[in-house]
């Protein structure tokens, strides 16, 4: 490391990632949805994923994407084809930054990786699904050149939220 510098790097999951990958879900997805996914459906999710669940989706995922700062996990990304648009084109399905490391343009950094990655599958477009009612992430992927193309909604204990579809290309 260069004096006043800190390496910042993205790299392919490893299985060893599994267990800080459930305090980074953990923290990121409490900082998100509290107050907009219902609190007992979203602490469900958090609990089902524990590091079981995260070896298998590494063992799984075509791209799983970690972001390193100064050699800690602080982030992750996964993407691969887009599941619910009609022509074959890339998606990022998840993409979270630990809150403490939020605002610092470390997203940036994954959301670049994700998109290199589906260049390389030859995937023409970009889609990317966030929760209307998720302001920062509609924001984050909005500055990077993403418009809403379409929307949906999902149930969560059975409350409604609409979730709007971010397009590139």
């Amino acid at each position: 490391m260069i004096e006043g510098r800190v390496a910042i790097s993205v790299r392919k999951a490893k299985a060893a990632d599994a267990e800080h990958l459930v305090g980074i879900f953990r923290d990121a997805w409490l900082n998100a949805y509290t107050g907009i996914i219902p609190t007992l459906h979203l602490s469900r999710l958090v609990q089902r994923r524990d590091k079981a669940w995260w070896r298998a989706s590494i063992r799984t995922e075509r791209h799983f994407l970690v972001l390193e700062v100064a050699g800690r996990i602080v982030g992750y990304a996964t993407c691969g084809i887009a599941r619910s648009v009609q022509r074959p084109c890339g998606e990022i399905y998840e993409l979270y930054v630990t809150p403490i490391y939020q605002g610092l343009g470390l997203g940036q950094h994954l959301f670049e990786a994700c998109r290199h990655r589906l260049d390389l599958d030859s995937l023409d477009g970009l889609v990317v699904w966030a929760l209307a009612d998720n302001q920062e992430a509609g924001d984050f992927y909005w500055r990077r050149g993403g418009r809403p193309v379409g929307s949906t909604t999902e149930k969560f204990s059975g409350k409604v939220l609409e979730k709007i579809a971010y397009s590139w290309g």
